[in-house]
């Protein structure tokens, strides 16, 4: 077996590889933009692309490379490397394991973004073996990955973890996958940056009141560098999609009865600003006598979650133990 492999973290505006060795440690990284809209065909080459310059990159001969994981958002066929959907991309019906493989000549792996980070934070990370994990991937979107008994849980279909579109909140904003009332549209970075936007709509004052008066764009990854300048707008949004997030992984817990909970994707890297809030509302909404066996944890690997992750989902099931 090669001593290297490769896993991908495919997101809707960047795509990282990431070389990983026997020990499943990132020896090398290399970060592209997605680029969407684009075809999934121009986007297949674009990841064919991207392994083997960091495989080069990495003085790796791609030919010694036996296998690649991708992590990709959407409903995935582990099996067969099929995405029924991708709202993220605007891909139905997207054949992407067989296609990269043809265009690489080696196997590949797909799986779900945040079940691949799910799986590498609880083999790689805080995961410490526990008999149960949720580990929750707040990004851009909100979802959920579920170790039940030290195992993946999948579901009938392998749709399972879909949390941010659990119907919760009554805020009446329309989803992007069409419905209203989704959990993702008050505990999410896009929630983040739609509440932050309004706010400054409303003429409330931040450190980027000037950019927006301006007319410029302002990203997700503005709002969270504002927050780690302590920007006073930043924080009260974050505290409020913390406390929606905690109030919604209160009934996670009152349903699961987990020994840890962990937090991982992009507005893990606001630390104490999203799990003081967080934690708070899962005090006040979760069962004193269920949460008191639960740890709250962010996750260890952080950006690395989802390359280390698809690497070791892929070895696993190539190895038959999956």
């Amino acid at each position: 077996m090669s001593k290297y492999t490769i896993g991908i973290d495919l997101g809707g505006t960047t795509m990282t590889a990431g070389i990983v060795n026997e020990n499943y440690e990132i020896v090398g990284k290399l970060t592209w933009a997605t680029r969407l809209p684009r075809p999934a065909e121009d986007l297949e080459k674009a990841l064919a692309d991207l392994c083997r310059t960091v495989a080069r990159d990495n003085k790796v001969d791609f030919a010694d490379i036996k296998y690649v994981g991708i992590g990709t958002p959407g409903s995935v066929n582990f099996t067969t490397g099929f995405v029924g959907f991708n709202t993220n991309f605007g891909y139905y019906d997207w054949n992407l394991g067989p296609d990269l493989e043809a265009l690489l000549g080696c196997k590949v792996y797909v799986e779900n973004d945040t079940r691949a980070m799910t799986y590498g934070e609880y083999m790689c990370g805080v995961g410490n073996n526990e008999d149960t994990m949720i580990f929750v991937n707040a990004s851009w979107g909100l979802g959920v990955g579920l170790v039940i008994d030290r195992k993946l849980f999948y579901g009938r279909s392998g749709f399972s973890g879909e949390f941010g579109h659990f119907p919760l909140l009554d805020n009446e904003v329309i989803c992007r996958c069409g419905k209203r009332g989704c959990l993702e549209t008050g505990a999410s970075g896009s929630a983040v940056h739609r509440i932050f936007m309004e706010k400054l709509a409303q003429k409330r004052v931040s450190m980027l009141s000037d950019k927006y008066n301006r007319g410029e764009q302002i990203l997700l990854e503005d709002i969270l560098e504002a927050l780690g300048q302590e920007d006073v707008l930043a924080i009260e949004v974050m505290e409020t999609v913390g406390h929606t997030l905690g109030k919604a992984m209160a009934g996670l817990i009152n349903l699961f009865n987990p020994d840890l909970i962990v937090l991982g994707g992009t507005l893990a890297v606001a630390k104490d600003y999203i799990m003081l809030p967080l934690k708070s509302a899962i005090n006040k909404y979760s069962l004193q006598l269920v949460n008191k066996d639960t740890t709250i944890k962010l996750s260890k690997l952080g950006e690395k979650a989802g390359a280390v992750g698809a690497c070791m989902l892929s070895r696993s099931k190539m190895l038959g133990l999956m």
